[in-house]
């Protein structure tokens, strides 16, 4: 399959840069490049891409309102080139709110010492948004046509008599939304705790945090070294490093942040969270894994598992890309599979 993009970016070395890094790969062809917002949105419209790679900062029309254009007009999986700043990560999470599906750093071009890894990393998010996408459209155009979608069934694999006694989140790409699908709609007394490792930047999970918490009957926030568990109340990871729950205090749960893990690929690392998870609070944990690429939360999950602990995974129809969530899946661990928009209330029942 051939995935074909449309480069939007006002910087002629940055078209050129990214041009050259995703034709890099032969599944990958760069069919066009515009240079300002106007120019996306008429691209967008007569080349029919795949997936739009999207700067913000514009003359004439900037990325959010050419964004808000092409998924009204002609709906494409849209990837915004961000700041790493805190104010290109609120104007990143307004682009993901408004439809965009993820993000890369605008600053790639001054990282050449990294420059191998974020273009495998721009190829793999460019590929396995696009082949999710595509998958998504074909899947629904079946059901239109009036094909029938098998009945899927999942063994029983805990009873759901013990409530659990704290909630884990995981997820990467897609999480922002995904997880706005939830924490928004538990109740102000929601009586467990709950924490959450979304993959982002440093600069990126205060804000997300703090967006969070405005839409948000339960507290939310980014968690601090040495914090207390409570219940309802909502910990995101920081981005800086790698979160994981202690009891060095013997009953209360603390979360302790990391600043480097080498064994951890992503980060913040959701295998790390859930781990800590599955020894804090065995047999009482409820953990949950979301859209995103990749297989992190696989090894945590499990540990989970097997303490006793419950198992949701949000399904493959309503995740930007059916990564982690599969994993876990095909694992075998999943005690339910979810859209996204049952998973909050599946929660409340088992608190």
């Amino acid at each position: 399959m051939i995935v074909n993009v449309l480069i939007v970016d006002d910087s002629a070395f940055m078209r050129n840069a990214l041009t050259s890094m995703l034709a890099s790969d032969p599944e990958i062809k760069v069919i066009g490049t515009a240079r300002d917002g106007v120019e996306a949105v008429e691209k967008s419209a007569l080349l029919k891409p795949d997936v739009v790679t999207m700067d913000v900062e514009m003359p004439r029309m900037d990325g959010i309102e050419a964004l808000a254009l092409i998924m009204d007009k002609n709906p494409v999986p849209v990837i915004m080139v961000s700041s790493l700043t805190t104010e290109g990560a609120r104007v990143t999470l307004d682009a993901l709110e408004r439809g965009a599906v993820d993000f890369i750093p605008k600053n790639l071009s001054e990282l050449s010492v990294n420059i191998v890894k974020i273009k495998a990393m721009l190829i793999d998010k460019v590929k396995q948004i696009a082949r999710s996408s595509k998958v998504r459209t074909a899947r629904r155009s079946a059901l239109k046509s009036g094909a029938v979608r098998p009945a899927r069934t999942l063994p029983v694999l805990s009873t759901g008599a013990r409530r659990v006694s704290v909630v884990a989140i995981g997820t990467s790409t897609g999480g922002p939304r995904a997880i706005q699908e939830i924490i928004p709609h538990l109740p102000r007394n929601f009586p467990v705790p709950i924490v959450i490792a979304q993959h982002m930047p440093p600069n990126f999970t205060a804000p997300f945090a703090d967006r969070l918490n405005q839409l948000s009957l339960v507290s939310v926030k980014e968690a601090e070294e040495g914090e207390t568990l409570k219940a309802g109340v909502v910990l995101v990871a920081p981005g800086r490093g790698h979160m994981k729950v202690s009891k060095p205090r013997g009953i209360e749960a603390i979360v302790n942040i990391a600043e480097s893990r080498e064994e951890f690929i992503y980060r913040p690392s959701v295998d790390y969270l859930m781990q800590s998870v599955a020894e804090c609070f065995p047999g009482r944990a409820l953990g949950v894994i979301l859209t995103g690429m990749g297989n992190d939360g696989v090894k945590g999950l499990t540990a989970i598992k097997q303490t006793g602990g419950r198992i949701f995974a949000q399904d493959e129809d309503t995740c930007v890309v059916y990564g982690m969530p599969k994993a876990v899946v095909d694992s075998g661990i999943a005690d339910k599979v979810l859209s996204i928009e049952q998973i909050a209330g599946e929660i409340i029942n088992s608190v």
